[in-house]
């Protein structure tokens, strides 16, 4: 009788069945007939959830993991995104690229990523990297609104960027924030502006959360704690950008992107959150 709770003391349900029969019997009136009977409540055990509501139950062999990410990283990422503009610059016979069409150049070549995972991840015939599953509401995470997740995912990372800056600025004396080819770039007319838009806000956020939230985290939380999983792909996606005096903060933004996607289990959070941040630095970058 797994479940079932009575008001008042325990009662077996084939005696009660029999008290009631009984009890007709032997008073055929009905206004003798009593319904004031203890009734049966069946009440559903819920499953207490923990933060994360990625599945730990799909085995992934680690081995094909981590060569399968070696692959993207320096077969298809570091080509296009560091050698993609020296690649453009020979094509047309320049020193040197005029921020547009270096701006344009970006466009393209972060879409040609983006097409290249797409790909990748329609050839593995995974069910578990259905693209579609990452932006659809799971069953486990109906009461878990993706969009108060990025919404206390961005204030959080607005934070800590900030505090983290600040701290930095103390111990190894202040930098500069702006990137002055960015700066050129934006400040070269609004194809330009309009082009890193479309690169920081729209592609490149859907991009990197498809690729280290979306398929990595997913797989490693199958293989470890999530927490463990949590602060393994911050370290990846951070040292994927090459960038040591960037590592902290970009482990930091890692580090939040990747929590909302285990609270949420939604992959619009971890969009919305990268696409606001890097909204904010093109605005900042852009007034200084």
């Amino acid at each position: 009788m797994n479940g079932l709770l009575v008001r008042g003391p325990a009662i077996c349900l084939t005696s009660l069945k029999f008290t009631q029969d009984f009890h007709n019997h032997l008073y055929p009136s009905k206004f003798f007939r009593s319904t004031a009977y203890p009734k049966c409540n069946c009440i559903k055990n819920k499953v207490p959830e923990g933060f994360s509501v990625l599945k730990s139950d799909n085995h992934c062999d680690r081995g094909s993991l981590w060569s399968s990410m070696a692959f993207y990283l320096f077969s298809v990422h570091v080509p296009l995104s560091f050698g993609g503009l020296s690649a453009v610059t020979s094509i047309l016979h320049c020193s040197a690229l005029d921020p547009q069409t270096e701006a344009l150049s970006l466009v393209v070549l972060q879409m040609l990523e983006l097409i290249v995972v797409l790909l990748l991840l329609r050839c593995t015939g995974n069910p578990q990297y259905k693209l579609r599953d990452f932006f659809q509401e799971k069953q486990s995470t109906r009461e878990r609104n993706w969009l108060l997740a990025s919404a206390l995912g961005f204030v959080f990372l607005v934070v800590l960027v900030f505090v983290t800056s600040i701290i930095a600025g103390t111990l190894v004396g202040t930098k500069e924030v702006n990137n002055p080819i960015l700066k050129e770039i934006l400040s070269s007319g609004p194809i330009s502006i309009t082009s890193c838009i479309l690169v920081y806000c729209v592609i490149t956020p859907l991009l990197e959360e498809i690729v280290y939230r979306g398929v990595f985290l997913t797989a490693l939380s199958s293989t470890m704690k999530w927490q463990e999983a949590v602060i393994v792909s911050s370290v990846v996606f951070s040292a994927a950008h090459f960038s040591a005096e960037n590592f902290i903060q970009l482990f930091i933004i890692g580090l939040i992107l990747a929590c909302s996607y285990c609270w949420s289990g939604n992959l619009k959070s971890c969009i919305v959150i990268h696409s606001l941040y890097n909204a904010l630095t093109l605005l900042i970058t852009y007034t200084s």
